[in-house]
């Protein structure tokens, strides 16, 4: 590829990002922890895609609160929000669309008031005499589809016998449209919980010939499989040869399955390693709650950080209840251990 060709920016997005975070980056945290925190009522289908049409400046007010804690990149909260959500509330497709360009727009917005009030300080860089910004990227997010169903299979990644590669590329395709028109810097498909899901988020980046870049995360539930029980390899191959998929990596599980996760990814791919776990709690889908099972709390959850970019990894972030104090913990590290 000739150096200017939108293809080649696209794959170098990442490493080139990296190298100016100084190696490594720092992903936001929970959202939807954050919102009820400040808050709001997330009891519903929707989850935090709620607050985009009840509760807007909350979610700039979570946004910011993890600009302020040091994130490099910051998921906007689009992960619940699809457009056959958002008409199960009433709501017109035109509506729905416009919802979902919304959650990029909030996260831009953040993105200038955080540079716009920030003044120099441990965050920022001199470079040939000039203070330097924090480098910021606004990531979409893309929940699966059983984030929608929101019946917790996303942490089973058992869709049922109905539900084929098609079914899944016509239900993700108009989202996925909207979102990469919407001004992102990045795709974030999160959650991912089986191989068939990410064979159609592959698919559909392929088949639109697409420029801008995405990253895969997978979940797991005992640190060898993704949670359906697919070879986390076989889903992990599946990115890797997905030229607009610039990162890959773990979300929404336990720290204590990330390590060996993470080796299993790197015998997979070269490409950089995202990793942001939750807090170690387990969600029981019927009760839709975290319950305490083996949470660990922030010091704990930071103890892993040098261990897990030992074993390869380079962005770090944190999921389901962790918090701008995860945030800043992590990125705390990152800076004592360059």
């Amino acid at each position: 590829m000739e150096p200017g060709n939108p293809e080649n920016s696209t794959t170098t997005l990442m490493t080139d990002f990296l190298k100016k975070c100084g190696g490594c980056a720092v992903v936001d945290g929970g959202f939807a922890t954050e919102l009820e925190r400040h808050g709001a009522d997330l009891n519903d289908p929707l989850w935090s895609a709620k607050c985009l049409i009840s509760s807007p400046h909350l979610v700039r007010r979570v946004h910011l609160d993890y600009l302020d804690a040091g994130a490099n990149i910051i998921l906007t909260a689009s992960y619940q929000a699809t457009i056959q959500g958002f008409v199960a509330k009433g709501l017109s497709e035109e509506e729905a669309e416009s919802l979902l360009r919304r959650s990029v727009e909030i996260a831009c917005e953040a993105r200038e008031i955080y540079y716009d009030k920030s003044t120099t300080g441990s965050w920022d860089y001199i470079e040939c005499g000039n203070i330097s910004r924090r480098p910021v990227l606004v990531a979409a997010s893309i929940g699966s589809y059983g984030a929608y169903l929101a019946d917790g299979s996303e942490y089973s990644g058992k869709y049922g016998d109905s539900v084929s590669l098609e079914t899944l590329k016509d239900f993700h395709r108009r989202r996925l449209q909207i979102l990469l028109k919407s001004g992102a810097d990045l795709i974030a498909f999160e959650t991912i919980p089986n191989k068939l899901e990410a064979k159609a988020y592959a698919e559909l980046l392929e088949e639109g010939r697409i420029n801008i870049p995405a990253w895969f995360s997978f979940n797991s539930k005992d640190g060898i499989n993704v949670v359906s029980g697919d070879s986390i390899l076989e889903c992990v191959s599946i990115a890797d040869s997905c030229k607009q998929v610039v990162a890959v990596g773990i979300n929404c599980t336990p720290p204590r399955f990330i390590h060996g996760l993470v080796l299993s990814i790197r015998k997979a791919t070269s490409k950089p390693i995202v990793i942001y776990p939750n807090s170690g709690e387990a969600y029981n889908a019927e009760l839709k709650q975290w319950t305490k099972s083996s949470g660990v709390v922030d010091d704990d959850f930071v103890s892993y950080i040098s261990k897990w970019r030992e074993a390869g990894a380079s962005l770090f972030g944190g999921c389901c209840r962790t918090t701008p104090n995860t945030i800043r913990a992590i990125g705390r590290v990152l800076t004592k251990n360059p």
